[in-house]
């Protein structure tokens, strides 16, 4: 069912409450920021509350190639899927992580964990509490040409500061570009002040958007049903 449209006033509001009360959750459990240069993450399993999850000891080194179109397809559990169009050359640190876990199998059977409506719908974390990541962090890529300017765009969620990106993103239901690593004006955001939002655009949906904003609505503090499922996500590269 598609969202109701609400005022840009409820959105920016929205977009300031909730980001400090729900994106900051989004860390990963370890503070290793590896070099993205070094060999194949060693990979390791470990049990939060009642699942187990893989974890990795630093980030991927880089493989992949910032001039070729990769385009990410997410398979839900409940049928369905959509599209994403990924931005190498302006997010290559988080693309290449992305794809690293979606080629892995991390985002296999994780849900859509905390879903609001007129806003955002928030994934990638395997315990679905908001709080898990991969095992590793890496550091903000925002520009200045990708905003969270329209509906569709995928982000990174994390924990704020530079460098607290993991395995968490979210999908935009409607723009709201004051998640962004710019100000309006251009000037970039000091994102080590505390609070300030500092969000990396890696992608856009362009197949399917009907299908995330079919993506059930949960607030993972009250709803105890598990959130809609993602089944696959694999990676086409051109």
């Amino acid at each position: 069912m598609a969202r109701m449209p609400i005022s840009q006033g409820v959105i920016l509001k929205t977009i300031l409450i909730v980001l400090a009360a729900t994106l900051v959750t989004a860390c990963s459990t370890n503070e290793n920021e590896s070099s993205l240069d070094g060999d194949k993450p060693i990979k390791a399993y470990k049990t939060i509350g009642n699942k187990t999850i893989p974890q990795y000891d630093s980030p991927p080194p880089m493989t992949i190639d910032k001039d070729k179109e990769y385009i990410a397809t997410f398979k839900m559990a409940k049928g369905g899927e959509f599209r994403v169009r990924l931005y190498p050359k302006e997010a290559p640190i988080t693309v290449n992580s992305f794809i690293f876990l979606a080629q892995d199998g991390f985002y296999d059977g994780v849900m859509f964990h905390r879903v609001i409506e007129g806003f955002m719908a928030q994934s990638g974390d395997p315990t679905g509490t908001g709080s898990g990541g991969p095992g590793y962090k890496f550091k903000n890529e925002p520009s200045p040409f990708r905003r969270h300017d329209k509906p569709g765009v995928i982000s990174t969620a994390n924990a704020g500061g530079e460098a607290t990106n993991g395995s968490q993103f979210f999908i935009m239901f409607v723009p709201g570009t004051r998640l962004d690593g710019y100000n309006l004006d251009g000037s970039r955001k000091d994102c080590s002040i505390p609070g300030t939002s500092c969000h990396t655009v890696f992608g856009q949906v362009i197949e399917g958007m009907e299908i995330v904003h079919g993506i059930r609505l949960r607030n993972p503090s009250t709803d105890p049903e598990p959130g809609d499922i993602i089944q696959t996500i694999t990676i086409d590269e051109n």
